[in-house]
This record gives C-alpha cells, sequence and structure tokens, in this order.
C-alpha cells in the first residue's frame, strides 16, 4: 500500500497535508501524515492523549513548523499557498482561525463590544481608537449574535455568562472575522448536557459556510457533529470514516481502551 496516497479526495479542497513529520527531542509527535479538508467541510478529529492533535493543529496555524511534507492552502482563485512559508499571522490573515480549549474573550466588555473587537483586531491601535461601525459591521454582529444566541445578552458583560455562552461568543468572534478554515479544541469540555446540545447545533449549522476541524474527546458529542472523524495515533492517520466506522474498528477501540493510558 502506498502510505503517500491521498486519502480522501472527494470534494474541492481548502488544505492538504502530505507526508508531514515534526519530531520534538527525538519523539515523533506527528509521523508522515496525510489529511486533506473539503470545502465548507465538518471534520472531527479524535485520538488517545499524545496522538498529535494539538500538534497537528500547531502546524496548520504556523505555530510550530514540520520538519517534513507540505501543508498547502488551496485558495477560493486556485491558487495554492504553502502555509510552511508563513508566519503565524499571515496564515491568520488568509482566513484560518482557531479557537483554544479555554475561552478567550473581554470579560470586562459587553457582548457587542467583544465582538466590535474582533471585527477590529487587523485594524491596529490608532484606527481602532477613531473607528465608527458601519452598517455592514452592525449587521454582521447582529446575524452573529443572531446565530450565537446571544442577542438577548448583547449588553452584559462577558465575564458574567456561562462557560457555555463564554464559548459561542469566541466562536462568534471569530466567525465576525469571516474565516474560511475554523479550528476549535474540545467545544464540549466543561458544558453542561444543555449546553453541549446547542454547541453541536451551532457547529452542525456552520456546515457548508466554513471548512471546520473540531477535536473533541467527548464521543457522545462526537456522534452529535460527526459528518467524517479521523482518528490520530501516534502522530499518524489510523483511521478515517463515519462515526460507526471508526466506533466498531477493533483497532480503534484497542487504542482507547487498551493502550491510551500508554499515549
Amino acid at each position: 500500500m502506498d502510505t503517500h496516497a491521498p486519502l480522501y479526495r472527494d470534494t474541492d479542497l481548502v488544505l492538504s497535508v502530505e507526508s508531514v513529520t515534526k519530531s520534538f527531542d527525538g519523539f515523533k509527535a506527528i509521523n508522515d501524515l496525510n489529511f486533506y479538508l473539503g470545502e465548507g467541510e465538518l471534520r472531527t478529529i479524535i485520538g488517545p492523549n499524545g496522538a498529535g492533535k494539538s500538534t497537528f493543529m500547531d502546524l496548520i496555524t504556523g505555530r510550530t513548523r514540520p520538519d517534513e511534507g507540505t501543508l498547502t492552502y488551496h485558495q477560493a482563485d486556485g491558487h495554492d499557498i504553502d502555509l510552511t512559508k508563513l508566519e503565524e499571522y499571515e496564515i491568520n490573515r488568509l482566513g484560518i482561525a482557531r479557537k483554544f480549549q479555554t475561552p478567550s474573550v473581554y470579560n470586562h466588555h459587553s457582548v457587542y463590544d467583544n465582538f466590535v473587537l474582533s471585527l477590529n483586531r487587523n485594524r491596529g491601535v490608532f484606527p481602532s481608537l477613531f473607528y465608527r461601525e458601519t452598517k455592514e459591521d452592525k449587521e454582521e454582529i447582529e446575524a452573529v449574535m443572531e446565530l450565537t444566541r446571544l442577542d438577548e445578552k448583547r449588553d452584559d458583560m462577558a465575564g458574567s455568562l456561562s462557560h457555555g455562552q463564554k464559548q459561542w461568543l469566541e466562536i462568534g468572534m471569530l466567525l465576525a472575522q469571516k474565516p474560511r478554515i475554523l479550528l476549535i479544541d474540545e467545544p464540549a469540555a466543561g458544558m453542561s448536557d444543555e449546553e453541549t446540545d446547542r454547541t453541536a447545533e451551532l457547529l452542525i449549522s456552520l456546515k457548508g459556510e466554513q471548512s471546520i476541524m473540531v477535536v473533541e474527546h467527548d464521543m457522545v458529542f462526537v456522534r452529535q457533529i460527526a459528518e467524517r472523524v479521523t482518528v490520530l495515533h501516534r502522530g499518524h492517520v489510523l483511521k478515517e470514516g463515519s462515526f460507526s466506522d471508526v466506533a466498531s474498528d477493533p483497532t480503534v477501540k484497542e487504542v482507547y481502551l487498551g493502550r491510551s493510558k500508554h499515549d
């Protein structure tokens, strides 16, 4: 079997990761990884601790660089960009946004002002001081607040929101920047059942608008949102397919139940 053969090319691609390896002090966190993300796709990434999930996201966003291989961003105009040649801020400006597990919001500002600040993120200090909202900005904020169900919280301080609401706020702040690829790390962690269900609804509603990668451990949540699941193990793709295909795979079961404590 050709280990470098494309694993998933049945749709228009927005991201291609091919033959990527990344080592830290001799340990291969990512090992000959091939991965393909389709335009408008909702993909779930799972794997035991130490599988390389966070390192994978770090590579995509430019926080770290691969030792070998390529990460190619396919622009809508047909041009390809080598992400390994860019700085982190340049990758973000291309439309690749990342949400970490812990919410990062402006606690002492209102929900509405958090959205305004997210729109101004790349404007610089002095332009932001004299910025006045445009009609288009207001419409965009209203749409995102409604999507995240935070419209009734618009005047509340972000610090007063529940954990789940803070997660939705940060997702909304990223959406306000109109990313093409959205990377989300364990969005269901620490949520109530009701918040988890709402988060699943939110992510599913975004399918087709953005290409979304969700790293998650909660398998109940994965089942709720899964369209296609990629299982990472020791920095390599172990299995890819539907949730039922992955959940019934004996090797995946062994990795989670038999070896995960050692990874």
